[in-house]
């Protein structure tokens, strides 16, 4: 594993310090937010982009300063582009309302089709509507990670599984639990299925 550059920071000390930890801040939460859309766990971006768990970590976290060399491997193994990650989040209490046309749209490793309505940092919460085609899920095997999500069913059929159990679930269903759990979500049926999906950070 090579680090690419990356190091870690010391702490703020004055304010131009404060906007570039923030900057760095901003990009950690992004790069988190990616790898947990497609489903991939620390070590399988680390074995990807051949940088070492404990410095994405770092990164994930906002410790560590990326170069650009370290960025563009990311972004590549997300299958974004670093502009996605340097990009700011316009989403402020001054602009209250996310137009459906102003969703970021990702479509995740499984072919999910993720609008991402809200990504709030300060509150630690996401917001986003999936779809899932038939035969489609977030990831071939479960995952855990940080924080706890709520999912409401729109439309359709879904399968959540968490440790091992499996819910089926149906269009008015809501499923709640902590994200350390190991959980799967698949739709095993012939019609798509949608759901509006929060997710909680806790670091």
């Amino acid at each position: 594993m090579q680090n690419l550059d990356a190091v870690e920071i010391a702490p703020p000390g004055d304010e131009l310090a404060d906007s570039a930890a923030q900057t760095l801040i901003a990009i950690g939460v992004k790069i988190r937010e990616m790898r947990q859309v497609r489903g991939l766990t620390l070590q399988a971006l680390a074995d990807a982009t051949k940088i070492s768990p404990s410095m994405l970590s770092l990164v994930e976290r906002g410790r560590a300063s990326p170069s650009i060399g370290t960025l563009i491997v990311v972004a590549n193994a997300l299958s974004i582009t670093m502009s996605d990650l340097l990009q700011a989040d316009v989403e402020t209490e001054d602009n209250p309302v996310v137009r459906g046309s102003e969703a970021r749209i990702v479509e995740t490793a499984e072919h999910v089709i993720r609008s991402q309505l809200r990504s709030d940092r300060d509150h630690g919460i996401t917001i986003a509507v999936n779809e899932y085609a038939p035969h489609t899920g977030s990831n071939e095997k479960p995952i855990s990670h940080a924080g706890f999500e709520y999912g409401y069913v729109l439309a359709g059929h879904l399968t959540v599984e968490v440790d091992g159990q499996k819910h089926h679930l149906t269009k008015g269903d809501l499923i709640s639990y902590k994200s350390t759990r190991l959980h799967r979500i698949w739709n095993h049926g012939e019609i798509p299925a949608r759901t509006l999906w929060f997710n909680l950070r806790k670091d």
